[in-house]
């Protein structure tokens, strides 16, 4: 009789259609197709879509663990809010990050990619398509924090990314930046000339301005939201 083994009774299997579901979900929520605190009826979308709602919530559950979805009781899986608890805490994350990418000077292929990345959002703002925009310009400073080395971080800084996109997307959908390219490109232009540059105090302080000035951003959409409300 042979032998037992870890892998005994291992079934693999494609990507299952709760994977399916909550890419399609995300992309949903991203492009604000679902406003923040919206609740995602199982009952709605499963009648939809012809699927069991088991499979919707486990779809929700895997949005939770990319931090677009929350679960509250009696109310099931909820679009997360926008706080600003969480923008404190989502910038302060990306700052720590960013800043220690820029504390040494970037060369080689990695000053390659984050040039490449920084030229790829440039031509994305001509398109005046917020979502190409937004995805373009978080490209680019996933591109700075990737030259750390480390690809833990990466996957850590990909969940913020992830946050980051909600976030832009329905500030953007709000006071309508996208549709000025000079201005977006010139908000990021003094960190690039800094990278270039190889100076790294110059570099990091030019990265704190412009992610300090974007939260500030975000927290003034909030409040006109909530002014509004």
């Amino acid at each position: 009789m042979a032998a037992m083994t870890a892998l005994d009774g291992l079934v693999t299997r494609r990507t299952t259609t709760a994977q399916q579901l909550a890419d399609g979900l995300s992309e949903r929520i991203l492009a604000g197709a679902f406003r923040p605190g919206e609740r995602l009826r199982e009952s709605a979308i499963a009648a939809e879509l012809g699927i069991a709602r088991n499979t919707v919530r486990e779809a929700g559950r895997l949005l939770e663990l990319g931090g677009l979805v929350r679960f509250e009781v009696n109310h099931g899986a909820m679009v997360i809010s926008l706080t600003r608890e969480s923008v404190d805490e989502l910038y302060t994350a990306r700052d720590r990050l960013e800043r220690a990418a820029l504390a040494t000077p970037l060369h080689g292929d990695g000053l390659a990619r984050v040039e490449a990345a920084f030229d790829g959002f440039v031509n994305e703002t001509a398109s005046r398509d917020r979502a190409r925009i937004v995805a373009a310009d978080l490209s680019f400073h996933a591109a700075v924090v990737a030259t750390l080395g480390s690809g833990r971080i990466d996957a850590f800084y990909s969940v913020l990314t992830r946050e980051l996109r909600f976030y832009l997307m329905a500030i953007s959908a709000h006071d309508r930046e996208f549709e000025h390219p000079d201005k977006l490109i010139a908000e990021h232009e003094p960190l690039m000339d800094a990278v270039r540059a190889g100076d790294c105090v110059r570099a990091q302080r030019e990265a704190g301005h412009h992610i300090a000035s974007n939260a500030e951003r975000v927290r003034k959409v909030l409040a006109a939201c909530d002014g509004g409300a």
